[in-house]
């Protein structure tokens, strides 16, 4: 099995799978990355494809390099004249329409605008319509505009479904703000997996090259694709069907972007074909910790079953703490914080964990009073700080990538 003996039994059994559509439901720390890539790598090296026939798409430049890098790792003891095709959905399509744009009749040279550029035509849209930016905002408009181009829905098609004033004003600037971004030969990102659907919709001959060329295609965190994507996947592997989603219906985080947990949840039904493998041994927590997530999210019915283990120690048991306020929350965790200290744990190794940004007023307010000095870090953070002089206050923000 070659390298295929470094990875679990249920690992490696979805690393073998090679043909015909796959599901991989992977819980989280169950190693996820590692199966995807090893699956690629093992495609490679027994020649069931060409390097360049292989496709991986993910949701951040981050992940998608960290993938390549793998990937190259691995294929490093071999001699291959190109690497597999991995980057997100955007990168991809980017590609894809900087080759054929011309079909649309417009210069590929076009110019792809970020949020801030978004925003500033948008202004303008709302301007000439008549519109005051404190009657309809900027970023409101924009935001119900990216949801329905993640459902493919046209401006005709939004006006269409409008059921109040403000929807119908929105419509009506969805069209406008379309036409300026034409008439300056520019897309904004929804557009970029939206007019790649398209072009694959509107022109066979563009899908069949495409459908030629990655006929093994792979998809990471199925369970946050949207419309669009969904699409955009299904096309590009209906004719081979060797399409292998991995992900995780219990880690849909990001519905309120658009993702739709059905396209992981009806894959079975979209393939009926398809293999279901399940990556239930996790490589990062206790089992105590384990269980009690599993209690909790077995109560959700939108779900692929699953149950996680490890091998790691039971170890030691959750507290829950019921507190009446957020100040009642922070006096608690000073409390704790003394407690470890006096027991020779230093500050750094301690972590508060907490959803949005706005609760750590508080938290830092105490902090302050009981003269502990600590660090505020924003987003997904990966180290504590480094000095035994701090205390380490992390934000995890969930709408961030």
């Amino acid at each position: 099995m070659s390298f295929l003996s470094a990875l679990n039994e249920q690992q490696r059994e979805a690393a073998a799978s090679l043909h015909g559509p796959l599901l991989i439901v992977a819980g989280a720390g169950s190693g996820k990355t590692r199966t995807l890539t090893y699956r690629i790598a093992h495609l490679i090296e027994t020649k069931e494809a060409l390097p360049w026939q292989i496709l991986a798409v993910t949701f951040t430049n981050k992940a998608a390099d960290e993938m390549k890098r793998r990937v190259h790792t691995l294929l490093s003891h071999m001699e291959v004249e190109s690497e597999p095709m991995i980057g997100t959905f955007h990168s991809i399509c980017v590609r894809i329409l900087r080759r054929n744009f011309e079909r649309f009749g417009r210069e590929s040279s076009f110019i792809i605008y970020d949020s801030t550029d978004s925003e500033s035509l948008m202004k303008r849209v709302i301007k000439d319509s008549g519109y005051d930016d404190k009657e309809v905002s900027p970023r409101v408009a924009l935001h119900a505009i990216s949801l329905a181009k993640n459902q493919l829905q046209t401006p005709e098609q939004l006006a269409g479904a409008a059921t109040g004033r403000m929807q119908q004003a929105i419509a009506q600037l969805y069209a406008l703000y379309q036409e300026r971004l034409t008439k300056n030969n520019a897309v904004d990102f929804d557009d970029l997996i939206g007019l790649t659907v398209q072009l694959f919709q509107n022109f066979p001959d563009v899908l069949d090259h495409y459908q030629e060329r990655w006929k093994f295609i792979h998809v990471d965190e199925y369970q946050d694709t949207n419309h669009s994507q969904y699409v955009l996947t299904n096309l590009l592997g209906a004719k081979y069907r060797n399409l292998c989603v991995i992900g995780d219906s219990d880690q849909s985080i990001y519905r309120f972007r658009g993702a739709d947990i059905q396209n992981i949840m009806d894959f079975e039904h979209d393939y009926p074909e398809a293999k279901l493998i399940k990556l239930e041994q996790n490589y990062r927590s206790t089992q105590t910790i384990l269980d009690v997530a599993d209690a909790v999210i077995s109560k959700n019915t939108q779900r692929k079953p699953k149950k996680m283990w490890t091998d790691k120690p039971v170890g030691d048991l959750i507290e829950v703490w019921h507190l009446p306020t957020e100040y009642d929350e922070s006096k608690r965790i000073i409390q704790e914080i003394g407690i470890l200290r006096q027991s020779g744990v230093p500050l750094n190794d301690v972590v508060i964990l907490y959803r949005t940004n706005a609760q750590s007023r508080v938290m830092e307010e105490s902090l302050l009073q009981a003269g502990i000095p600590y660090k505020v870090i924003g987003g997904a953070v990966l180290c504590p700080a480094r000095s035994e002089r701090y205390f380490g206050l992390f934000a995890i923000d969930f709408e961030s990538e």
